[in-house]
């Protein structure tokens, strides 16, 4: 039986995902990878982390080695860049960046794990030396030799990305200004109630913040300084990091497969595109965003696991579907948790739901307990149906695995009566006899004048 063969184009964490499930459920496929850079694997969040000290070696961020998928049998060709795909000969062209050979190749099967890139805001002197990007193991390198030498620094984006790079900073002695163009912080993930704490909570450790402002401007001073010029006012620095969005990398198979408006890949729940023989996963793709139900760019590691885990699995026989995605997220900033999951009010009310919103502030454990820490939830839902649509907490305890256990309520469609009652384990040394998800619960059922009665 003739060998099929499997071409991966991009070692992402998608592609990488997909080259362990067809190494596990098809171990006599021939498998290629074209990855263009010449390492794989750096998790983008090291980069905050190495530059506050909390991993001291950036290599350590890297989880796979290519050279462990080559043992296997990988064929892994790295520093290649695929030029075109033809969907239709079921070939590709690819350029070797170290000798500049055109290479031909073809495939039974494409899986597309190309990824991301940097949504570059077009500011006047953005080219700029002194203005850095913050998404890959190089630049992670160029912000943190950078620093060594600047004190005085500028961040443009207040997403994660943004924020997490404000506590690096801080945490390594340096003067930080954080530019978000939106209302608050945090914006595609929070209320303005929880953005403003998490504003407060950077602002206690130093760091200036400015929302509602946006940079327009990057001029070179005579001290070599930086001139950030904004909507609102200009500051001097010594170096900016960019932390702006993403745009998925979809352009080589443009007029080949359907792609969203948004640039996205669209994908069945295998992970198939509208070409039975090209897959497609992670940053590249849309993801079924179920408090909507329906389709959405939300580029996150997590999503990208989980579609190259897909990808891999039904590459050669659709045998599992994508149970959609809450997009679940969370960071530590300065000892805090703060995790979301779902949609915001703000969100919700975008997408037409009749919106509650029911807000517990209190302490997760008794009081008379040696310690304890207050606890932030913000849940939203609707009203009519009664459905949990998302929810945000803040605390000093470790809420992420809370903001898991809603995202999973809303997964299966639960009811904030449901919520109320949902059964959890009770102890003083962990919450109350009524856990904070259930008391955030039941707030919003007396907003809704009691229980639904059945």
């Amino acid at each position: 039986m003739t060998k099929k063969k499997v071409i991966i184009v991009g070692c992402t964490h998608a592609g990488i995902a997909a080259i362990k499930q067809i190494l596990k459920y098809y171990p006599n496929t021939d498998i290629t990878v074209y990855e263009r850079h010449a390492e794989i694997s750096y998790l983008s969040c090291g980069t905050y982390l190495h530059l506050g000290g909390t991993v001291k070696n950036l290599d350590d961020v890297f989880y796979a080695d290519p050279d462990e998928f080559t043992k296997q049998g990988v064929k892994m060709r790295l520093l290649h860049d695929v030029i075109s795909i033809d969907a239709d000969k079921h070939t590709i062209l690819v350029q070797d960046l170290k000798t500049k050979e055109l290479i031909h190749d073809d495939y039974d099967k494409l899986i597309m794990a190309t990824g991301s890139i940097t949504a570059i805001p077009a500011i006047s002197g953005i080219e700029n030396p002194k203005v850095m990007l913050c998404k890959t193991c190089d630049q992670a390198h160029e912000l943190y030799n950078a620093a060594k030498t600047h004190h005085k620094i500028a961040i443009v984006g207040g997403g994660y990305a943004g924020v997490e790079l404000a506590e690096g900073y801080i945490k390594s002695g340096h003067a930080v200004t954080i530019i978000e163009r939106g209302e608050h912080l945090l914006g595609q993930y929070m209320d303005p109630v929880m953005a403003k704490k998490v504003e407060t909570l950077l602002i206690e450790h130093g760091v200036k913040v400015l929302t509602n402002t946006t940079v327009t401007q990057f001029d070179d001073l005579k001290n070599e300084q930086i001139n950030v010029k904004t909507s609102q006012s200009e500051c001097a620095v010594d170096m900016v990091a960019i932390a702006p969005g993403v745009i998925p990398q979809s352009d080589l198979l443009a007029g080949q497969v359907e792609i969203s408006k948004n640039g996205a890949i669209v994908t069945d729940p295998y992970m198939c595109t509208t070409n039975p023989d090209i897959f497609a996963a992670g940053d590249a793709t849309e993801v079924r965003y179920n408090p909507t139900l329906s389709s959405a760019y939300i580029p996150l590691a997590s999503h990208a696991v989980r579609q190259g885990t897909l990808a891999g699995i039904n590459v050669l026989d659709k045998r599992l579907r994508s149970i959609g995605t809450q997009a679940t997220t969370g960071m530590l900033l300065f000892g805090k948790t703060i995790a979301c999951t779902g949609l915001t009010y703000a969100k919700a009310q975008e997408a037409r739901f009749d919106t509650g919103v029911a807000f517990y502030h209190g302490n997760y454990r008794p009081d008379f307990m040696p310690t304890t820490a207050e606890i932030t939830i913000e849940l939203v839902y609707d009203k009519i149906s009664r459905k949990v649509l998302g929810a945000q907490m803040m605390s000093d305890h470790e809420v992420s695995q809370s903001a898991n256990t809603i995202s999973v309520v809303i997964q299966n469609g639960n009811t904030i009566d449901e919520l109320a009652f949902l059964d959890m384990l009770f102890s003083p040394n962990f919450d109350e006899p009524f856990n904070y998800l259930n008391l955030v619960a039941q707030i919003a059922v007396d907003q809704e004048h009691g229980y639904l009665r059945k």
